[in-house]
């Protein structure tokens, strides 16, 4: 049977679990599949999954994307099935990650609707109420890890752009990418050494959709619109084809997130773009205050589970233009300016 579900983690590995640790190999990146039906079974210990080498991953990772339908007509690329990577956020033990990543699979990555496959990269988050500080020293340990496995997926694709004039041989499956909250961070880091390695400018786009839910990342990491300047926001706009960023002013969560900040920065998932007008044309900004339900419990975690949030992720991840996600009622429009107050003229007349 073909696997359902796929997994990279650094984190370490204590018995049937996945820990709160980094991975201290040689080579801290391991894979794992698996065809577990049952939810529970598949999230609570690791005899569900089965541990792959690096290049057995790889070959069935490339054999499920042959059984993709071929896309023959460059106009219906919108329905191109996709393998997406899903980067989980802050406070996250191994169990919840695996618990978010099935309920992702289930609503984006199944059925008759399915965009393709999803693939779970977990990082050894510590899983604590009070761990924020914690967890970002991690995230920046795991950016490398996550570094090593984008640099593979961009040598892979380069390949395959060499034999496009082979139908037979030609790529079935688009690449692209969910970050959540500090997931967002571990991408941001891990995009930088991405691109220093693979020498500015590059030759096609490692990741064709990205969504930033809820980014735990400053909101002005886009600063500077078209003009490259190295930062890791020129990092991210070179190596993505579009990103759509996702947030509201509900968070309070990334409230939190932004009063540990030391400089004080506003979140890109609470606060939305530093200035919209300011940012690459491939970037834009989604305010799903009024998609998620008043009655929320977690805002930080519902896009995942609000229906009309996850009907917004499918049609960004498909590629639908933004304007035509607009039109259909997909994103809601801005509110409109409040109006200045008048300023107070004088209470005397001058003598």
């Amino acid at each position: 049977m073909a696997p359902q579900f796929w997994m990279v983690t650094d984190r370490n590995i204590q018995g049937n679990q996945l820990g709160g640790n980094h991975n201290e190999t040689e080579d801290p990146l391991t894979f794992w599949t698996s065809t577990e039906v049952d939810a529970k079974k598949l999230t609570s210990n690791l005899r569900s999954w089965t541990r792959r080498t690096k290049e057995q991953f790889k070959a069935l990772l490339v054999g499920a994307t042959k059984d993709f339908p071929a896309i023959k007509d460059l106009s219906e690329q919108e329905k191109q099935k996709h393998v997406t990577f899903f980067v989980h956020g802050y406070n996250t033990s191994w169990n919840d990650a695996a618990r978010r990543y099935h309920s992702v699979s289930q609503n984006l990555f199944s059925g008759s609707d399915s965009l393709g496959l999803c693939v779970l990269f977990t990082w050894p988050s510590d899983g604590m109420a009070l761990g924020y500080l914690p967890d970002r020293l991690d995230a920046r340990l795991a950016a490398p890890d996550l570094a090593a496995v984008l640099n593979q997926l961009y040598d892979w694709m380069l390949v395959q752009q060499q034999v496009v004039g082979d139908p037979k041989k030609a790529c079935r499956a688009k690449t692209s990418l969910i970050a959540h909250s500090m997931g967002a961070f571990v991408l941001q880091k891990a995009m930088q050494l991405v691109w220093t390695r693979q020498n500015q400018p590059l030759l096609i786009s490692l990741i064709n959709q990205l969504l930033l839910v809820a980014a735990d990342i400053d909101n002005d990491i886009f600063k500077g619109g078209e003009a490259v300047t190295k930062t890791d926001g020129d990092a991210i706009a070179n190596l993505c084809y579009r990103v759509s960023a996702l947030y509201t002013g509900r968070d309070s969560t990334l409230g939190l997130s932004a009063g540990l900040k030391h400089f004080g920065k506003r979140r890109l998932g609470r606060s939305g773009l530093d200035d919209p007008e300011d940012v690459p044309d491939n970037v834009w900004q989604v305010d799903c205050s009024t998609l998620i339900s008043p009655n929320a419990k977690n805002v930080h975690s519902s896009y995942f589970d609000e229906p009309r949030t996850i009907d917004l992720m499918r049609e960004v991840l498909r590629g639908i233009d933004r304007n035509v996600l607009v039109a259909r009622g997909l994103v809601p429009l801005p509110a409109p300016p409040v109006a200045a107050i008048p300023a107070l003229g004088p209470t005397v007349a001058p003598a």
